[in-house]
């Protein structure tokens, strides 16, 4: 019997300024039309009603003493992305656009980001100077109403220190510019207490005032303990697997162009759309056509320290299919015999599954990643490619035609 729904909590503009702020509960912003109905300033006093980066304090001084980060959710260029099941959260910086240095930002948020990565990697001295991040990102389609989704911590328990925090170059019309990438970690707390957000305001001590357990931790001794969230749904719907924008269906119609008429070439390209998810693909070799006029793909995905690394075995399989052609039980069947001498599987399509398949996967435990359309466009957006005409420029690179 399924578990009952249970609401997330909703705070009412008038109670905001006495509020805890609780993870996943919905803030509700004001009627008024103005910015003056943003929730955010009046739940944290003194940050200000604009903008993706607030703080209180001064991030030239290094005088800020708590940080909110703001995410819409919409930016394709800026693809903000909270995985939840790992606590992982991407976030993108404040130089949006060219014509000045990757510091010169009018927010200073790019400074920020710095600094703060800059001194988790410190000593304890250092990470006290680190200003705790709140993460709200919009909760509706209309109107001012976020979503708090949790306290960050700088950085992760699995990244480099190049992996945290990367310098990218972006190029609109022509003209190039830099931009932070960040990557915090949601840190395992249900509740920021009042009390511990009114002595930050007032005190800029990090360990007063009800300071959660997980943030002492991270400021004492850099322990991460992320907030994991392991799904419980694992069927998706047609609309849930192909692109929810405009731009992403023209990102995934590109794709299919390029191989229109010669759709087995899309192998390579499935080969690469994996190695963007799974990093630590290593070779992979590119088989024949087979009976059925599908190409398939052999590899490993290498595991362990440097000196001392485990290759897994893969099959891969790539369809490349109009939006309204579904996966089928006959693709994922012959993937699945191919799984008896090999690891695991991977198919990528470029439209998406059918529910029969995927009850079958989940429910016979098969160990198979299914990769849709949507993954395909989200894959891209987070490494940099994120119009039609980028994901072009991808694909001539990446999987050059005769």
């Amino acid at each position: 019997m399924p578990l009952p729904v249970v609401p997330a909590p909703h705070v009412a503009f008038a109670d905001l300024a006495t509020a805890d702020l609780v993870v996943d509960a919905i803030y509700a912003g004001g009627t008024s039309g103005n910015t003056g109905d943003d929730p955010m300033s009046k739940l944290v006093r003194g940050i200000g009603n604009q903008g993706g980066f607030r703080y209180a304090g001064s991030p030239a001084l290094g005088t800020v003493k708590l940080a909110v980060l703001y995410t819409s959710g919409g930016e394709v260029d800026w693809p903000d992305y909270l995985d939840v099941e790992t606590g992982t959260f991407t976030y993108y910086g404040d130089n949006r656009k060219p014509g000045q240095g990757l510091h010169e930002t009018p927010r200073s948020g790019n400074i920020l980001l710095r600094d703060a990565f800059a001194a988790s990697h410190g000593t304890q001295a250092d990470r006290m100077k680190v200003s705790p991040f709140f993460l709200f990102e919009k909760a509706a389609a209309s109107g001012r109403s976020v979503l708090f989704r949790g306290l960050l911590a700088p950085g992760g328990p699995t990244m480099t220190s190049d992996d945290e925090l990367a310098a990218i170059w972006r190029a609109t019309e022509g003209r190039r510019f830099q931009n932070y990438r960040a990557h915090f970690t949601v840190l395992d707390t249900e509740r920021i207490p009042r009390s511990w957000i009114q002595h930050l305001l007032a005190e800029g001590d990090p360990l007063g005032g009800e300071c959660p357990e997980v943030w002492r931790s991270w400021v004492e001794s850099r322990v991460y303990r992320p907030l994991l969230a392991p799904g419980t749904t694992s069927v998706r719907s047609k609309a849930d697997q192909l692109p929810g924008d405009a731009a992403g269906w023209a990102m995934l119609e590109e794709i299919r162009e390029y191989f229109r008429g010669s759709e087995h070439d899309f192998e390579a390209c499935a080969v690469a759309i994996w190695r963007l998810i799974a990093p630590s693909t290593g070779a992979v070799d590119l088989t024949r056509p087979s009976r059925d006029g599908g190409r398939d793909a052999v590899g490993t995905y290498v595991l362990g320290a440097v000196a001392n690394r485990i290759a897994i075995d893969f099959a891969l399989e790539a369809k490349c299919y109009a939006a309204d052609n579904s996966v089928g039980v006959r693709e994922v069947s012959r993937l699945i015999s191919r799984l008896r001498h090999r690891n695991f599987g991977v198919l990528v399509t470029t439209s998406f599954f059918n529910k029969q398949v995927q009850d079958e996967v989940h429910e016979d435990g098969h160990p198979i990643a299914l990769v849709c359309g949507r993954d395909i466009v989200d894959a891209l957006r987070q490494h940099g490619r994120t119009t039609r005409e980028s994901v072009r420029q991808w694909l001539k690179q990446s999987c050059p035609q005769p």
